[in-house]
């Protein structure tokens, strides 16, 4: 039917991970396949909770649905993730342990990403108020060679499933008649 792989998706907080992997996963449901969504905060909450926002805390934080994600793609299903994941050198350990990892980056810049912002965290982040905000105060490093890069500040969200979704055929991890 499909083999197991793991869908990373990787980006700065509002940037559409959650969207567009819930989309996926829905899709990838409704045509039969064995898939689980890891979405960053849920993660956070019951399987690294007590975790801070120290670098070596978000390591282990992306270690441990690294984990999660290899377990299930090798048992043949289809693990998504969408966990902001700032270093670049925590993903690539994660993709060369995993073997079959497929990455996307949300791209989308912060003066967008703040105008979104229903909770302001980003404006007070920029203000000073908030410590470690990935992005502002703590670093993102973007991918240097996504599998996708998806710009969701100018593209349509159905662009970009549908970019998802033939990137998938194109690899030939899911059948080119879904």
């Amino acid at each position: 039917m499909h083999k197991g792989f793991t869908l990373w998706f990787t980006g700065l907080s509002g940037a559409g991970k959650s969207t567009l992997s819930e989309r996926i996963h829905r899709r990838l449901l409704d045509a039969g396949a064995r898939v689980e969504l890891l979405d960053g905060d849920e993660v956070r909450t019951h399987l690294s909770k007590g975790l801070g926002f120290s670098r070596e805390d978000r390591d282990t934080n992306v270690r441990r649905i690294g984990f999660v994600a290899e377990l299930l793609s090798r048992n043949g299903v289809i693990a998504i993730t969408a966990a902001i994941s700032p270093y670049r050198d925590t993903r690539e350990e994660v993709r060369r342990r995993i073997g079959s990892f497929v990455e996307i980056f949300m791209d989308c810049p912060i003066e967008v990403l703040a105008e979104r912002d229903v909770k302001g965290l980003y404006k007070k982040a920029l203000a000073g108020e908030i410590p470690h905000f990935t992005g502002v105060s703590d670093p993102y490093e973007p991918p240097l060679q996504p599998d996708l890069h998806v710009d969701s500040s100018s593209e349509d969200i159905a662009v970009s499933e549908e970019r998802v979704w033939n990137l998938l055929k194109r690899m030939d991890l899911i059948p080119v008649s879904w």
